[in-house]
């Protein structure tokens, strides 16, 4: 059952990550940005392989600046 509930949370971390790439690479960023809000996202994908937990806390605080930045969801 186990197995099962760490599949789902994969589910959700990657629908969440897929969002967060849409937001990342809309042409209305400036480029420096997106190079930067990119890098942090390359990250929180590598911490998806080893700690589920973290890199939920990471993306969370990537969502958290791209909300404060205005970059709007799609």
């Amino acid at each position: 059952m186990e197995r099962d509930g760490q599949l789902e949370l994969y589910r959700l971390l990657a629908a969440r990550l897929k969002e967060t790439h849409t937001r990342v690479s809309d042409p209305e960023v400036p480029d420096d940005t997106r190079r930067e809000l990119t890098r942090r996202l390359l990250a929180v994908t590598a911490a998806a392989k080893h700690d589920l937990a973290d890199a939920a806390r990471r993306l969370d605080a990537l969502t958290a600046e791209l909300d404060d930045l205005g970059i709007p969801d799609r």
